[in-house]
This record gives C-alpha cells, structure tokens and sequence, in this order.
C-alpha cells in the first residue's frame, strides 16, 4: 500500500475516532446532565398549581391563574397522597393522580357525628348546613336539627371522598 492510502486511512480512523468521543461526551455527561434536574424529595419547599375535583368531576378548589401554593414535603403538611405524588417529580411536571379516602382526609368517621340538645347552643338561630364550633374549638357542620336536638358532623368536609388532583410542579427548593 502506499503510503497516501496509510495517511487517509489513518485520518479516517482519527475522525471516525473523534465522532464518537463527541457521541460519548454528548450521551453520557449532556444528556445526564439534563435528565438529573432536580427531582422533588422529603424536605423539599415546592411550589405548585393544582386542581382538586370530587371523582364525578365536581370541582373543589383550583390555584391555577393564581398564587401557587407552597410547602415542605414530609413535613405533613398536605394529605398524605397528595405528598406521595409529589415525591419525584420535577419542575414544570405535571401529573393527574386519583387519591382514595384513605390517602385524603380517611373515611367518615361516626363517632365525630354527635347529637347534642339545642339547648346547648343557647337559643342561637341555627340552620342546616351552618358550620358551628364546639367548646373544645373543632369546627363542624350542622346536619340535621329539630325543635329538642341537633345533629353536628365534625369529619372533615371531604372524608369518605375520591380525589382527584391535577398538579404542576412550579419550582422547588432541595434541602
């Protein structure tokens, strides 16, 4: 072979050689780099939009076009399954999770369904659906009266209730 055929074939070899540094470099050490945008865990302060909806689509409560809503994951700030969504998501990810009453406010609890004398609430004018407090400072809802008792509910409005949630992670700050 001649000696102009050894020095191409080397060149090609150097460039063939050098393309898949580049691969290697591009692959491993740019694309990593992006996928390992931080991803949200305990401790965390995040800050997110969401959308809560009843299971029938009956929508609750949405801070979408609004401040977002900010807090420490782990730290039992939220309900339990909202937080557990959380947990890996990244910033600008969205998600829909569906939260059974168990991850939300738990299933409705009778004994914080009590039955008390009108008496007790000192001729006030009192009406269904009226929220109330009782002298320990818990807030309930008036679910039935009459003319000798009233009936209070003091679970939490939506215990027994399938949540669903859309979230987006708007910022977050690792701890």
């Amino acid at each position: 072979m001649s000696e102009s055929v050894n020095k191409k074939r080397n060149i090609a070899v150097v460039i063939a050689g050098l393309v898949v540094l580049f691969a290697f470099v591009y692959l491993f050490v740019f694309h990593s780099s992006i996928n390992s945008a931080p991803v949200i865990k305990n401790g965390d302060n995040v800050s997110v939009f969401y959308t809560l909806t009843l299971a029938n689509g009956t929508l609750i409560q949405s801070n979408f076009n609004s401040t977002p809503f900010s807090f420490i994951v782990g730290s039992g700030q939220v309900i339990s399954g909202f937080n557990s969504a959380v947990l890996g998501m990244k910033a600008g990810q969205t998600k829909n999770v569906t939260l059974s009453p168990s991850e939300a406010y738990g299933n409705v609890n009778a004994s914080l369904i009590i039955t008390v004398p009108i008496s007790d609430f000192k001729n006030a004018s009192l009406s269904d659906g009226e929220r109330v407090s009782s002298p320990t400072g818990q807030t309930g809802v008036i679910t039935y009266l009459n003319s000798t008792n009233v009936t209070v509910d003091f679970n939490p409005p939506l215990a027994g209730k399938t949540l669903r949630f859309y979230i987006k992670v708007i910022k977050i700050n690792n701890n």
